[in-house]
């Protein structure tokens, strides 16, 4: 599914740099005065929250003054040091710095919006995550989107300009960490060029005519890099949070599984994002929440150079790499899911979108179904998978048509994901109907749904949806006419998955 989220995690001018890296840490006292700082995280009131929100009415958001600016901007240059010899990134010219207003951020998230075409590509394609049951049927996603961002956003690094954003709304205290994240950036940019980087691997899949094994493999190439990217950073943030105390990201496992728990949980203050989809909360945190421990793994391996410059001369590949770093580290070699000539078999339809659907994409498909508890006994387990939407030619602006393929490391775990995937179908479409070959209805219990192999149908009101399982492998068709169901069954079967 990384084509369908690569809009609002890639672009590197805006995205990366919401604040979810700084939902928990901001407030842990660095550049304060205090003798012992903590040595795990403190969750902060929100930039513009009082402290009792609950209990009192709003104030009007304060502005940092004049003299916390300055000093705030000096400050650049002693944090920029730190992160220097954090990561051995060398400072090769100054960093350009700004301070600038919700207002004029919210414009610019909203500018970015408009023009990013990775952002332009999200709207044509937001009903496939819709189709998936991962957006709800009248989530409006840009509007919530915006407003997400906006509530979240503190301090970001501009590659385009090359240019630091300090915030004229948040405490200056809040910001040092900030710095330490963003200025990261900075560091990278300036060594790698970021931009370009990060860019290695994109590809929309859209404009091949035929797609490949070679195609899906490297589809998620983007969502790796800014993991690299992103994790890198929060671990630089960590550290400066923790120098103090004598202690670093390398030894601090609890630090780092508080991050994890609070930044997908979000601070009091933080209503958008609470109310958010899982999808959104689980996407945009990805690269800070995963990103961070996968670096601190390759540190505790081999040391600050192959978490830092190591990372950017030999990249993962897969977000499998990133969630479990050992299979990384042991070079774990996955064998190319094949794909038929989805061309041909979908002649009859305009092709929508299709992508990569990663070990990541697998789990946020299973927090949503089925809660996180069944997500990590399954996941682990993906070994490779692919959609592709698309709407027949002849039915103008009828449902979207999909086809979801994925393999799993044995028949037991394929088809425990079926039945989970078969009860999902209840919560995503209106009326459903399990039915037999007959066309009675055979509405199955869950436990015997996770011993079926074979096919099963299911009627709803956008048109039949087929499960198959065969070995370790899932097809699954939506919205599709019979014809390209079988054609599909006998194709992706037959190429030996």
């Amino acid at each position: 599914m990384d084509q369908s989220k690569r809009a609002f995690r890639q672009s590197p001018a805006w995205i990366r740099e919401i604040a979810l890296l700084v939902l928990v840490l901001a407030g842990s006292g660095r550049g304060q005065e205090q003798k012992q700082p903590p040595t795990a995280p403190v969750a902060k009131v929100p930039p513009g929250q009082p402290a009792d929100a609950g209990t009192a009415e709003a104030k009007p958001e304060k502005r940092i003054s004049s003299k916390d600016a300055e000093e705030l901007f000096q400050e650049v240059d002693e944090i920029l040091q730190f992160v220097s010899k954090d990561t051995a990134f060398p400072i090769k010219h100054e960093v350009k710095r700004q301070l600038a207003s919700r207002d004029q951020v919210s414009a610019y998230l909203e500018k970015s919006l408009r023009e990013d075409k990775d952002a332009k590509r999200l709207r044509r394609t937001e009903l496939v995550l819709k189709k998936f049951g991962l957006l709800p049927p009248d989530f409006e996603f840009e509007k919530s989107l915006v407003a997400l961002l906006r509530e979240q956003v503190a301090g970001y690094y501009d590659q385009k300009t090359k240019t630091m954003n300090l915030l004229d709304w948040v405490p200056a205290e809040q910001q040092r960490p900030v710095l330490a994240h963003e200025l990261t950036h900075a560091l990278q940019d300036q060594s790698f060029g970021l931009g370009k980087w990060l860019g290695r691997n994109s590809k929309d899949l859209d404009k091949k005519k035929d797609i490949t094994p070679a195609d899906i493999e490297s589809d998620e190439g983007d969502e790796t890099l800014e993991a690299v990217v992103e994790g890198q950073a929060e671990a630089v943030m960590v550290d400066y949070l923790l120098e103090p105390a004598g202690r670093s990201v390398w030894n601090a496992p609890e630090v780092l599984a508080e991050l994890d728990a609070d930044m997908l949980k979000g601070d009091p203050g933080s209503v958008v994002f609470k109310n958010a989809p899982i999808f959104l909360k689980e996407s945009l945190t990805f690269p800070y929440r995963y990103g961070v421990e996968f670096v601190a793994a390759m540190g505790q391996e081999g040391g600050k150079s192959r978490a830092f410059t190591g990372l950017f001369k030999n990249p993962p590949r897969t977000t499998r790499q990133i969630m479990e770093p050992k299979t990384y580290l042991s070079g774990e070699q996955i064998a190319p899911l094949p794909v038929p000539d989805l061309r041909d078999i979908f002649k009859n339809y305009e092709r929508f979108d299709v992508g990569a659907m990663g070990e990541f994409d697998v789990s946020m498909l299973l927090d949503e179904y089925a809660g996180t508890e069944v997500s990590h006994s399954i996941y682990p387990y993906w070994r490779g998978g692919y959609y592709y939407a698309a709407r027949p030619k002849s039915a103008g602006n009828g449902p979207l048509g999909l086809l979801y393929v994925s393999r799993w490391a044995n028949p037991q775990v394929a088809q425990h994901f079926a039945a989970v995937y078969a009860k999902s179908l209840a919560k995503r479409y209106q009326h459903v109907q399990d039915m037999a070959k007959d066309g009675t209805n055979t509405a199955a219990s869950f436990d015997q749904l996770r011993t079926w192999q074979g096919s099963r149908q299911w009627m709803s009101e956008q048109g039949a949806v087929v499960i198959e399982i065969e070995g370790a492998t899932v097809l699954v068709t939506e919205s599709l006419d019979a014809a390209t169901t079988e054609r599909l069954s006998h194709d992706v079967f037959a190429s030996g998955q």
